[in-house]
């Protein structure tokens, strides 16, 4: 990957885009009619490989309300974290973001999704290999469908990545919240090895590439 011309075209995307929710039986069920806040706060629905590492990504974000590792795009009503694994349900792992626009963009938040994971691995982040680790944008009405699909489009014409990007921009339909243990997984595990091999190293780097979109703590 080139990082630095990456970087670079990063931010002059956002810069110009600136300026224009256990087990089955209590899985919760988001739709998009119950979800949004009007004049709140928004939501956001990324799936871009496994939910703890990426809920810890999109947490450290200043104007990120809150984020919940769930399940969307599959076929399965309420499914369970095992049925999910195998791979058959249509189901991605995935984040229901909610966030304050007057803090956070959308365009911001595709900038630290694309920057953080590989979106050229079609059903695949790293060893982690099936369906439910692809990568796919659910957006949830017409504009998070053209600054996604646009967004896409200059990364691809850039050639920002070394094969082409198969990240799927698809419409949300229903978003299922994982099993409690699955939530705000890295900050209550932080000590086991998957965290401090895997998850950590990615927290790092968020915190070195996006230092002006931080929480204060």
């Amino acid at each position: 990957m080139k990082h630095s011309i990456l970087y670079l075209l990063f931010i002059s995307i956002s810069v110009l885009h600136l300026n224009c929710q256990a087990q089955n039986k209590t899985n919760m069920q988001t739709t998009s009619d119950t979800i949004a806040k009007p004049g709140t706060t928004e939501i956001a629905t990324f799936a871009n490989g496994c939910f703890w590492c990426t809920e810890a990504v999109f947490q450290q974000l200043d104007g990120v309300v809150k984020v919940e590792s769930g399940y969307s795009g599959g076929q399965v009503a309420h499914p369970t974290y095992k049925q999910v694994c195998t791979g058959t349900t249509g189901h991605a792992e995935c984040l229901n973001i909610e966030y304050d626009p007057q803090k956070i963009s959308f365009q911001e938040l595709l900038e630290v999704f694309w920057k953080t994971h590989d979106p050229t691995t079609l059903n695949q982040q790293g060893n982690d290999i099936g369906p439910q680790y692809r990568s796919v944008i659910f957006y949830h009405n017409e504009k998070q469908k053209e600054l996604a699909k646009e967004y896409k489009q200059k990364l691809d014409s850039a050639g920002a990545f070394d094969a082409p990007i198969v990240t799927a921009i698809e419409p949300f339909t229903v978003f299922y919240k994982a099993e409690n243990y699955h939530q705000n997984y890295y900050n209550e595990n932080g000590e086991e090895p998957y965290c401090r091999l895997v998850i950590k190293p990615k927290v790092d780097k968020v915190r070195a590439v996006f230092k002006d979109k931080l929480k204060k703590h």
